[in-house]
């Protein structure tokens, strides 16, 4: 039987997760706004703001896949007693892509002022 130790950090590892899908959403959310609503309220030529918002798009997929797999590893971590760092590839991937999308972000609103 688990003792309150590994109910805990079974619990912290599902917080964990649920923080991968609430990004995601918000993303999500991103991806719709700047692909979909943005161009109709600058009344701008949508093209550049579609291909933005599926680049937020892309980086909700890829943070419900990772979330996903990551997950996966917390779990069998905590079986196995071993730690499960969260790679720092991944970090950078993440990283990049989120500054690649802000800065592409800025430089579009700042080209339609």
């Amino acid at each position: 039987m688990p003792d309150g130790d590994d109910i805990r950090t079974d619990m912290a590892a599902e917080r964990t997760w649920l923080a991968w899908w609430r990004t995601a959403l918000a993303a999500t959310a991103g991806a719709l706004a700047v692909g979909r609503l943005a161009p109709q309220l600058l009344h701008t030529a949508p093209v550049p703001y579609v291909i933005l918002g599926c680049g937020y798009a892309v980086l909700a997929i890829a943070l419900l896949v990772v979330g996903a797999r990551r997950q996966r590893a917390l779990q069998r971590s905590l079986a196995a007693g071993e730690p499960a760092p969260l790679s720092f590839t991944i970090i950078t991937v993440f990283t990049v892509a989120g500054s690649v999308l802000a800065i592409a972000t800025v430089v579009l609103v700042i080209a339609r002022s």
